[in-house]
């Protein structure tokens, strides 16, 4: 069977999942929320352990930017379960999310986590999905190397931050080299916004580098 890969934009497939706490309704138990579900090539492999382990650590993190985490990959609900105990008992964390266990490959495939010359491994990939039920970001790594949980964070901070305020955000916000902390105001796509926009520079509501480029602090 073949499904069209969902796109930025789109509405997350609907589905239901079994996962270590229970079954699941994507996106529908996460209503009003933000999610992240992220998936891992395998239990019991040492990269995607720190990983888990920084998800963990970093949990309080998503949940103050009212998000939750869900893991994936297409290992059973046991092997799941007793990797999370490894990690629970060896570790100085504890793993607090829901891990789901797409054994028969389902989600993997709707969401372009297999890769034909990977074998049955789902790829490490993170989707990030808004309280409306949107895919609103889509990553993807190669197997060797561990995703930044970090960088994960900031994109949902900053995706948060432009939802609200209307503006775009630059290159590593909120800490870009040239602009510091400050958002980037919408482009002038007529000649009186144009006008208007260096107007409002003058009177210093915005700093401009030229009617396109302006930016502010929030």
């Amino acid at each position: 069977m073949e499904y069209a890969l969902p796109l930025l934009g789109d509405r997350f497939p609907e589905m239901q999942v079994k996962t270590t706490h229970g079954m699941k309704k994507l996106p529908a138990d996460y209503s009003e929320k933000w999610f992240v579900l992220f998936s891992h090539p395998g239990d019991f492999t040492p990269v995607c352990t720190t990983e888990f382990v920084s998800f963990a650590m970093k949990n309080d993190k998503f949940k103050k930017l009212n998000a939750e985490l869900i893991g994936l990959s297409v290992d059973q609900v046991f092997s799941h379960i007793k990797w999370v105990d490894w990690i629970n008992e060896n570790t100085d964390t504890t793993i607090p999310f829901p891990v789901i266990a797409d054994e028969l490959g389902l989600v993997a495939t709707k969401l372009g986590m297999l890769h034909p010359g990977k074998g049955t491994n789902t790829v490490r990939a993170v989707f990030i999905i808004d309280p409306n039920g949107i895919l609103r970001l889509m990553m993807y790594y190669p197997q060797e190397i561990g995703r930044s949980v970090d960088e994960i964070l900031r994109v949902l901070n900053a995706l948060q931050v432009t939802d609200k305020h209307g503006v775009a955000a630059p290159e590593n916000y909120p800490n870009n080299p040239w602009l510091g902390s400050d958002v980037i105001v919408p482009p002038a796509r007529t000649e009186e916004l144009k006008a208007q926009r260096l107007q409002d520079a003058k009177d210093g509501k915005f700093t401009c580098k030229d009617w396109w480029l302006c930016h502010k602090s929030l």
